[in-house]
């Protein structure tokens, strides 16, 4: 079985932040940063001469936040936000009527009040059932039932969450956003992350001639795999390969 070598000083690396970087939590903002995260992924900039970003369906504000005092290029919202460079300012896209819309029926339906939590990140919309498993099924039918009249949007299941964006960007296109722009340009792209979301991001790597790797357990295109987030925490600081899928 093939290993992928550490990190090389001409790639580019490109992570995931829930359930790649950070255990996943029952509330997005119970998760929680370790010490030593920070100082591989310092080393990591230092290293790539920048080429390090972070690329989430959060908001960059929350990513800055968790990970301050470090600073990273980053795409959030899947791609509706982001910082090409450390420097640059944060480029959003504007909530549209649509999403308006949707926020809207969600805080009607009496969901909220049986557990599940809505997250408005203002572009997009996540409502997490991860405290309430239960909910699953009602949480698919309501999303689903007014996306109907809501042709703009689409759904995408994770991992106990439901999140709906504007079809206009993924993390696919956030990659492909950042290789055209130092210091990314030009460099091999690594992409890691643990999601359905994520394999849009893996394939935009490996299409560019880089590589892929899923996190954990579940179909994928990509050709590498790591078993956990402690898993990724060892590779980020050089003590372990990435076997082949």
């Amino acid at each position: 079985m093939k290993e992928l070598p550490p990190i090389g000083p001409n790639e580019a690396l490109f992570l995931d932040f829930d359930g790649t970087l950070v255990d996943l939590a029952p509330r997005p903002e119970d998760v929680r940063v370790s010490d030593d995260l920070i100082v591989a992924l310092s080393r990591l900039q230092d290293r790539l001469k920048g080429a390090l970003a972070v690329v989430s369906g959060r908001p960059i504000s929350q990513i800055d936040r968790f990970l301050a005092p470090l600073h990273l290029p980053a795409a959030g919202l899947h791609g509706l936000e982001h910082r090409h460079t450390v420097d640059a300012d944060i480029v959003r896209t504007k909530p549209g009527p649509e999403i308006r819309a949707l926020k809207g029926v969600v805080r009607n339906s009496g969901l909220l009040e049986k557990g599940v939590f809505l997250e408005d990140k203002g572009a997009t919309v996540a409502l997490h059932y991860r405290s309430v498993p239960a909910m699953e099924e009602a949480v698919v039918r309501l999303v689903s039932e007014a996306l109907e009249a809501l042709p703009a949007l689409h759904i995408i299941r994770g991992k106990m969450v439901v999140e709906v964006k504007p079809f206009a960007s993924d993390k696919g296109s956030a990659v492909r956003s950042f290789l055209e722009h130092e210091p990314f340009k030009g460099r091999k792209p690594i992409f890691i992350g643990d999601d359905v979301t994520d394999e849009d991001g893996i394939a935009a790597a490996q299409d560019a001639g880089g590589i892929g790797i899923k996190v954990g357990d579940g179909e994928t295109c990509a050709r590498y795999r790591l078993s956990d987030v402690a898993a990724v925490h060892d590779w980020l600081a050089g003590r372990t390969t990435v076997t082949e899928t």
